[in-house]
């Protein structure tokens, strides 16, 4: 049994008290803060995601908030997606890359007004790497990290919890769209988004005293769904093909590797970062590219932290970069960032300590 120590480097959430009264098991560290990621019953946890409705503290993805008359323009040379069509109360997936193309964090942008942006990041510090832009192209811009912590609702069930608290406004909320407004005085913005596959909404809480009040309110109106606690669960995340910065992809991963070409606009003006890298990438063809793979045997076989070397013929091609026991499927699967010569259907070999466990290349997601 570890302990963690605490320090000014690793915060808590505004709802770490009430993931601690729930019975939280485990933790993982995520943008200097502790996320839960077990409350000791995984797979009644995955059901629940599955069929019903689950409550996960998700505040370490924090916001990079973005103020000012030129905040829209940082916002568009940070990311090679364009934001030309964006509307207030709209958000959008987009992945934000380094000069060289390299895919160095995968955001939510939440468009509040034309002068307000947030971006709900990954595990990397972009508010450094947006205030250093900012200051570099002498942007009128505030670059900040606000009180802002999202909460979770995730599930096919999710729905009626959060329209039997905020109303039945939040069902005709589009995909990524989102909405200002107060649960029981408490500040929030409702998004209808998560990571899952399952369907829910995200609630960013605006006041992080309120944490576990806010926490209480979704747990209480939950009850006639059976709603409980939860986090973002690897293995739906592997089975529904969902991308995971940092986890499946390295130092060097551009956003053609990893699925993400629908997000990248060539032709948005060539001040935005890394657009002369990802032109000359698509031009040349890219390397590498992400697919899935379905391992042999019939039993979970755990895979550990780091990456697997996967193998054809005997000569190395790839990674596998995650490994999951799919619950549904019944299958060890996995995501391999892997030679583009590789393909839908051939035999490969995934090293784990050393010995070869056999399996076969697909297409994602799994499920």
């Amino acid at each position: 049994m570890f302990g963690i120590t605490p320090s000014a480097r690793l915060r808590p959430s505004p709802y770490f008290a009430a993931t601690v009264a729930e019975g939280v098991t485990a933790f993982t560290t995520y943008n200097h803060m502790l996320m839960p990621t077990s409350f000791g019953h995984p797979e009644e946890e995955y059901w629940r995601l599955i069929h019903g409705v689950s409550l996960w503290d998700v505040a370490v993805e924090r916001q990079v908030e973005l103020k000012g008359p030129d905040a829209l323009k940082l916002a568009q040379i940070l990311t090679p997606r364009s934001l030309a069509q964006c509307l207030p109360g709209q958000g959008k997936y987009v992945p934000l890359c380094n000069h060289q193309g390299v895919l160095i964090n995968d955001p939510i942008l939440l468009k509040l007004a034309e002068d307000h942006l947030w971006l709900s990041i990954a595990d990397s510090n972009i508010w450094f790497w947006a205030r250093a832009i900012a200051a570099e192209r002498k942007l009128q811009v505030a670059v900040s990290e606000p009180d802002v912590s999202p909460l979770a609702l995730q599930g096919p069930k999710a729905v009626e919890v959060v329209a039997s608290v905020c109303g039945d406004w939040v069902r005709d909320l589009k995909y990524f769209w989102f909405k200002e407004t107060t649960i029981d005085t408490i500040p929030v913005v409702v998004a209808r988004s998560g990571w899952s596959k399952q369907g829910g909404y995200e609630i960013y809480l605006r006041d992080g005293a309120k944490g576990s009040q806010l926490w209480n309110i979704f747990k209480e109106a939950g009850k006639p769904w059976d709603i409980g606690p939860g986090n973002p669960n690897f293995c739906e995340r592997v089975e529904s093909g969902l991308l995971s910065y940092g986890g499946d992809t390295d130092d060097r991963t551009n956003p053609f590797e990893v699925r993400l070409d629908k997000y990248i606009d060539l032709d948005v003006a060539n001040d935005v970062i890394g657009i002369e890298a990802l032109r000359q990438i698509k031009r040349e063809g890219v390397k590498r590219h992400q697919l899935g793979v379905v391992l042999e045997g019939n039993e979970p076989t755990p895979f550990g932290f780091l990456w697997h070397p996967i193998y054809r013929d005997g000569v190395k091609v790839g990674d596998l970069t995650n490994c999951a026991w799919s619950y549904r499927l019944k299958k060890n699967i996995g995501f391999a960032l892997i030679d583009v010569n590789c393909q839908v259907g051939d035999r490969v070999d995934v090293r784990k300590d050393g010995q070869p466990v056999a399996g076969h290349l697909q297409t994602l997601p799994f499920i």
